[in-house]
């Protein structure tokens, strides 16, 4: 009697996992959709960010299902496998890392006939064949690298080469920064001669990457001025998006007002005095709108972006009221912000508020409160009876056997299921 109801204690185990797996297959599938329709573009920064802020996954296992939903919509079998609660979302899991449309079959055959082991075993032989395919093509890639140098009858040096994907990449990028050095010059000293083309100025840019080469060596890096953005706005205007006056960059392309407050927030400033003409008659030293200390403190405190379900840990510092209304830099008037949501509270009607006792409030766009942590969902009936009501009502026959694998114990042998399922397997063997 004992053992019998051990049996079936384990055949309800067994029905009931395959019923989960059943509704994690309409749970991929509502995740697709809205990460399709980008249901979580709210402040959120990814579809996994909003499922671990809403449903209280680990950031990890939600890019995970993330992931798996995605790869699911090219994998019709293994999806509709998943749905009759025939495998596991361990072994639909494991499986999406490699399987392809062309694959697919041969897998699911893989799923269906093995343990969750020896899906994990034989995925992870499947993936080292995929590496040394891959290394072989980099290797074939590598060893066909070239750069042939010659000179036509006229004198002319003609180069043809073929370089790797990250070389050729660098040398763009080498040639577009020489190419703008020599097209500003060319500019400063003739605003009236006509500019050369495009191939001529790559020919002019590949000779100053030798010049300088062989004469001063490769410069690393511009100063750091170079690559900083200087916005000019009005303090009425700074103070008060409503107000008239100048925002915009140094081009004098125009910024938004707000986007200069958001700028504001954490950047150096430089407070200048102008004339009724407009002449700059005084120009204040430059100074950090928060200092280094405070920005420590800050940083230790907060441990990253402080908008619900984000964490992201390198951000920005917003002043809660703005110093430009008034708000203090202190520690209590400052929060930090990914760049992300620093732009969302300051740009898109996002709302943020310090409570009496400290904490942090935010509000959505239409005011509606967005808290830390969401309520869970409410269940109102058995969850067991609700999921087992709803599968039968679509047909779906599931029991202790469903999800049972063809395995009769026999020793699995991961080289030669492999040598049989890969389609690349026997070429890595004759090579290697």
């Amino acid at each position: 009697m004992q053992t019998l109801s051990l049996d079936r204690l384990g055949d309800e185990i067994a029905e009931l996992s395959a019923h989960l797996d059943a509704a994690t297959a309409r749970l991929l599938d509502l995740i697709r959709e809205f990460d399709a329709r980008e249901g979580w573009n709210t402040g959120f920064r990814s579809c996994a960010a909003w499922l671990s802020w809403r449903v209280g996954l680990d950031v990890g296992a939600a890019r995970e299902r993330v992931r798996v939903a995605r790869a699911l919509a090219t994998l019709p079998r293994l999806a509709a496998a998943l749905a009759r609660g025939e495998l596991s979302y361990a072994k639909v899991r494991a499986l999406t890392r490699v399987a392809t449309p062309a694959t697919e079959e041969r897998l699911l055959a893989v799923g269906r006939a093995g343990t969750a082991d020896h899906v994990e075993r034989i995925v992870r032989g499947w993936r080292r064949v995929d590496r040394q395919a891959e290394a072989r093509e980099t290797t074939r890639r590598h060893t066909s690298r070239a750069l042939h140098v010659y000179q036509d009858e006229d004198g002319m040096v003609t180069l043809r080469g073929r370089l790797a994907p990250e070389v050729g990449a660098l040398l763009v990028q080498a040639l577009s920064a020489a190419r703008e050095t020599l097209y500003q010059r060319a500019r400063w000293n003739d605003a009236e001669a006509e500019p050369p083309t495009m191939a001529q100025q790559q020919a002019d840019a590949l000779a100053l990457l030798a010049e300088t080469a062989l004469h001063h060596g490769i410069d690393p890096g511009a100063p750091a001025e170079r690559y900083q953005v200087v916005v000019h706005v009005d303090a009425p205007a700074l103070a008060d998006p409503n107000e008239p006056g100048q925002s915009g960059l140094e081009d004098g392309t125009h910024v938004p007002a707000e986007t200069a407050r958001r700028l504001a927030c954490d950047a150096s400033r430089v407070v200048m005095r102008h004339a009724r003409d407009g002449r700059v008659v005084e120009v204040a030293a430059r100074t950090r709108t928060i200092p280094p200390a405070l920005r420590r403190a800050l940083h230790h405190r907060d441990r990253g972006c402080r908008f619900p379900g984000c964490g992201l840990r390198f951000g920005q510092g917003h002043h809660i009221r703005h110093w430009a209304q008034g708000g203090p830099t202190t520690l209590s008037n400052l929060a930090t912000l990914c760049r992300r949501h620093h732009r969302a509270v300051h740009e898109e009607g996002y709302q943020l508020d310090r409570e009496p006792d400290g904490a942090l409030r935010f509000r959505r766009p239409d005011g509606r409160p967005l808290p830390e942590a969401p309520r869970p969902a409410e269940v109102l009936d058995d969850p067991v009876t609700v999921l087992r009501g709803r599968h039968d009502a679509e047909g779906l026959v599931i029991d202790a056997r469903t999800a049972t694998p063809g395995w009769l114990g026999e020793r699995l042998d991961v080289g030669w299921a492999i040598d049989v399922l890969h389609p690349l397997a026997r070429e890595t063997t004759a090579r290697g």
